[in-house]
């Protein structure tokens, strides 16, 4: 990556660099399709494209069907293996990438891809079915019992199927089969999620989708935004009020989630990009090096040099 910026992936992005797939999309709004070992292999340029962390602007589901992978997610790393179903949504920055142990080979997924906004015009309540946002970027990789893996393969036969068919108004019935795909997925999720750890946070739903809302924004505009007076106006609310909710909500001061997000995005660049630390410091919008290099030690408690050598030799 030459420039100072993380890309932002479309749909539109993706199907330009998977041609092969334009069959299994509705546009730039929806696209599955099923990746083997051997296609990875023939599409190194498509590959090469999304080797390096990416933001998708829009919802992406991945299901293992044989082989392993490490999803790095914000950072945080999973594995994947048969049967295991990652879930991303918008603004979080993905790392995908096969296991040294295991050739690419032996690799087969299945690819969903969303648009935010194809999402939005769904009669479907995102929110509320994944009101514990917290727990769902903590634990975005789940592995699905022998009965939940036969109900979703119906599911993706179906859409694969209904994709590829000639009728007339496959976007309306792909949209209804992601509302029930989804109400499946969060049922799923939720006892998955239950069975590690006790439900222990009841928020309502109107501060699950402000606390939702605020995340959002924080992902699109930290990078150059680190005042809650900000988003408290994007939101239509007093910086006091919206940190005293977001405190409530997440436990976390709103500072603490917008300082997070910009140790992130500096820690991308300086791991997986060969940029100058003089260059993230403008792409981050600081006044100058020696500000950046004190907010980043004061974080991370080393300087972003001392951060850069100690991930070189990561894979």
């Amino acid at each position: 990556m030459s420039n100072s910026s993380l890309p932002t992936f479309t749909l539109s992005d993706i199907r330009r660099h998977f041609p092969q797939f334009e069959g299994n999309t509705l546009g730039d709004d929806f696209m599955i399709c099923q990746i083997n070992g051997k296609e990875m292999e023939e599409s190194r340029a498509a590959v090469d494209a999304v080797s390096e962390p990416i933001r998708f602007d829009g919802f992406l589901c991945l299901y293992c069907l044989s082989g392993h992978l490490k999803v790095d997610v914000n950072l945080n790393a999973y594995e994947m293996h048969p049967d295991s179903v990652f879930i991303n949504l918008p603004g979080n920055i993905v790392h995908i990438s096969r296991t040294e142990a295991d050739p690419v080979s032996n690799l087969d997924v299945i690819l969903i891809l969303v648009s935010r906004s194809f999402m939005q015009n769904i009669r479907f309540d995102f929110n509320k079915s994944f009101q514990d946002s917290i727990r769902l970027m903590q634990t975005p990789v789940i592995t699905l019992n022998p009965h939940q893996r036969d109900i979703a393969e119906d599911y993706l036969n179906l859409a694969l199927k209904i994709i590829k068919s000639p009728l007339h108004n496959r976007k309306d019935i792909i949209g209804s089969l992601i509302s029930s795909l989804t109400y499946m997925s969060t049922d799923v999720w939720q006892s998955n999620l239950s069975a590690v750890t006790p439900a222990t946070n009841d928020r309502p739903d109107r501060l699950s989708i402000l606390f939702d809302r605020f995340i959002a924004l924080v992902g699109e505009y930290s990078s150059s935004q680190r005042g809650v007076g900000f988003y408290a106006e994007k939101l239509c609310l007093t910086p006091k009020y919206l940190s005293k909710l977001i405190k409530q909500v997440s436990g976390r001061s709103a500072p603490d989630w917008i300082d997070s997000f910009v140790i992130l995005e500096a820690k991308n660049l300086l791991k997986y990009s060969d940029v100058t630390i003089k260059e993230i410091v403008y792409h981050l919008h600081f006044p100058n090096q020696s500000v950046f290099y004190k907010f980043f030690k004061t974080h991370t408690g080393m300087t972003p040099s001392e951060y850069r050598k100690g991930t070189s030799g990561e894979v």
